[in-house]
């Protein structure tokens, strides 16, 4: 199947695939570097609203076209805001497109073919996991043009050490594909003829595994992060009671300890109720 604009657009500054259970959301703003305009976020945002119930998906793919993976915001549009009031619903709607791929029942992964910088090293962390061609490098760089990468921050220092990504905010220095993998930033990092295929890897590994456990476990990894100990215990525990219950690790268990194939998972989209009895 091949990349379609999406309803209602025309030249689509975002474009959707499906196949086999794997969303691929590609940003289409090649000659803009991938800058995320407020239309782009917003077409991104549409597409993690429609995913959210969407249980034919099991796993989406960030990726873009064009030489960069996305270059941070829109520069030109942000200077053209006058006052306070247009430049806070642009970062809102940035924070609440960057909170919903942590949100949506599917992990997230970026394929990163090209350069990330500002919001765009922001994309490559906020999503669950990241494969990267090793040729590419990453930066915060709003500090060069005397602009803190506030909310950028915000993911970056959700996935790196606090010294390298102090280092990374103070400097706006490039680190290379190989220095993100070292610091979190990346899960893997490979040469880019193969990029396609070790992206299609990683969904195609995690959409074999059970939709509803790893929803679970989704869900359960971004609440407990922010807790204390004893309540991400709680958190862990009555989720694992949940899960356990599912007819999917009912049956996933009982085929191990008879040691016969693992199951065909439930097909939630034929199935929308969680059955959990």
């Amino acid at each position: 199947m091949t990349d379609t604009p999406l309803p209602g657009s025309n030249e689509a500054i975002l474009l959707r695939e499906d196949r086999d259970g794997v969303a691929t959301l590609t940003l289409n703003r090649p000659d803009k570097f991938n800058a995320l305009s407020s239309d782009l976020m917003g077409a991104v945002q549409d597409q993690m609203d429609a995913l959210m119930d969407d249980r034919t998906v099991k796993v989406v793919v960030i990726a873009a076209n064009g030489r960069a993976f996305c270059a941070g915001h829109d520069l030109r549009e942000m200077k053209a805001m006058d006052g306070r009031e247009p430049l806070e619903a642009l970062f809102k709607q940035c924070s609440r497109m960057m909170t919903s791929l942590t949100r949506i029942p599917q992990p997230v992964i970026a394929r990163v073919h090209g350069v990330a910088t500002a919001a765009g090293c922001q994309l490559v962390a906020q999503c669950d996991l990241a494969v990267a061609a090793d040729q590419v490098r990453f930066a915060t760089s709003g500090i060069n043009l005397g602009l803190f990468c506030a909310t950028p921050m915000v993911a970056v220092t959700r996935n790196l050490p606090r010294k390298q990504a102090l280092e990374m905010l103070y400097t706006g220095d490039f680190i290379t594909a190989e220095t993100a993998r070292q610091y979190g930033l990346v899960n893997r990092v490979v040469p880019a003829e193969f990029l396609d295929r070790a992206t299609d890897d990683l969904a195609r590994t995690i959409a074999d595994k059970s939709p509803r456990a790893i929803q679970f476990g989704k869900e359960l990894f971004y609440k407990q992060i922010e807790e204390g100990l004893d309540a991400a215990y709680e958190l862990a525990t009555e989720t694992i009671i949940q899960n356990m219950l599912h007819a999917d690790a009912q049956a996933g268990v009982a085929a191990f300890l008879e040691k016969q194939p693992m199951p065909q998972w439930q097909d939630l989209s034929k199935d929308p109720k969680d059955d959990d009895e």
